[in-house]
């Protein structure tokens, strides 16, 4: 039986949670409130980079590692809408 795969936003939230030292539920934020304004500090913001980078099985390209890329929940999950259909299109091919 196989379980589908969780969605992005469950994803984002989940690494904020486990990584991003918020003094607030990162489950309870609207997808465009300020993060560092809920208390998301630029060392937190790197350490969710990583952990969505682990989770996800994702690389970010230098070109989205900003602070606006981690501003809010519905930026940074555009970002990994971006690395992940990247990522997918460049998957190479199964050996035949």
């Amino acid at each position: 039986m196989t379980h589908p795969s969780p969605t992005r936003d469950t994803i984002v939230r989940s690494s904020l949670h486990r990584a991003g030292r918020l003094p607030v539920d990162p489950w309870t934020l609207g997808d465009d409130e300020n993060l560092f304004d809920a208390g998301l500090s630029s060392h937190a913001s790197v350490a969710v980079l990583v952990d969505l980078e682990e989770s996800a099985q994702v690389e970010f390209p230098d070109h989205l590692l900003r602070r606006s890329t981690f501003s809010t929940i519905a930026t940074i999950r555009d970002a990994l809408d971006h690395v992940s259909d990247t990522s997918a299109a460049v998957q190479p091919e199964a050996s035949r």
